[in-house]
């Protein structure tokens, strides 16, 4: 007996939903809705947050209604001779540094799949001193965490991007507390 023709197996199957459909209204009601949206977030509207980081105040995120989709952007405050928390995610982030002085302390993912994923990372890490108007770049799933050795704060901008995690790899593992963080 031979295997069935595809244009045989094409319309078997009862089950009929309305997906497609359900895309278009939700398209619809996405753009209705994004005219709405802001283009301005006045700093008074930029929510802090006492993260697992230490404290960040929110620029651009997606809870903060805006019309922009793409980036996720906040500010991070460390203290003279503190640190950030350690982290690592699936996305690549940039840092602008505002304001202060410091290092950075990046463990480079090492990863391989000949017969499945292994996921490491260096067991000693790549340090980078950065100073005011310098830009840091952190690959992606790079573990990482900076440190302020000036005599003032350091003021970091973080902007990372939200379509990676829009596409499912939202993948964020938080190594170690910021110490403003611990205990919590």
């Amino acid at each position: 007996m031979s295997a069935p023709l595809e244009k045989d197996v094409a319309h078997v199957g009862e089950n009929f939903c309305d997906f497609r459909a359900q895309d278009i209204a939700a398209s619809r009601a996405f753009r209705e809705a994004y005219a709405g949206r802001t283009n301005v977030v006045a700093a008074r509207d930029q929510p802090f947050e006492n993260s697992p980081d230490g404290l960040i105040k929110h620029l651009v995120h997606h809870k903060l209604n805006t019309r922009e989709c793409c980036i996720e952007a906040y500010m991070q405050f460390i203290a003279p001779g503190s640190r950030s928390g350690k982290h690592r995610h699936m996305w690549e982030e940039i840092l602008f540094v505002a304001e202060g002085e410091g290092y950075d302390l990046h463990w480079d993912l090492k990863f391989d799949c000949i017969d499945e994923f292994e996921w490491t990372w260096q067991d000693e890490p790549k340090r980078s001193e950065w100073t005011r108007g310098d830009f840091i770049y952190v690959p992606p799933f790079t573990t990482h965490q900076h440190f302020c050795t000036g005599p003032g704060e350091a003021r970091l901008i973080v902007i990372s991007n939200r379509i990676v995690k829009d596409m499912g790899f939202d993948w964020i593992d938080q190594v170690e507390n910021a110490p403003a963080a611990e205990g919590r």
